[in-house]
């Protein structure tokens, strides 16, 4: 899997596509798609094309390291 090429969060594109958002996870593309389709994850549909805004991304990142007791002082 290629490395992303983005260095900090303020690079990154308005909205993320499945082969972005893998690089940046560090995990497949169809894992991706999994990921996106699931309940609470914040993906949005633009004609026929599923996104995710990276503002929204990082809430749920944060909101999902915070169920898991991490806060950004650990990090």
């Amino acid at each position: 899997m290629r490395e992303s090429s983005y260095k900090n969060y303020e690079e990154l594109p308005l909205f993320l596509n499945a082969e972005t958002l893998a690089k940046l996870l560090g995990v497949s593309v169809s894992s991706t798609y999994e990921l996106i389709h699931e309940k609470d994850f914040p993906a949005i549909r633009i004609s026929s094309r599923l996104v995710v805004p990276k503002e929204k991304l990082q809430l749920w990142i944060n909101a999902k390291t915070e169920k898991w007791g991490v806060n950004e002082e650990q990090l």
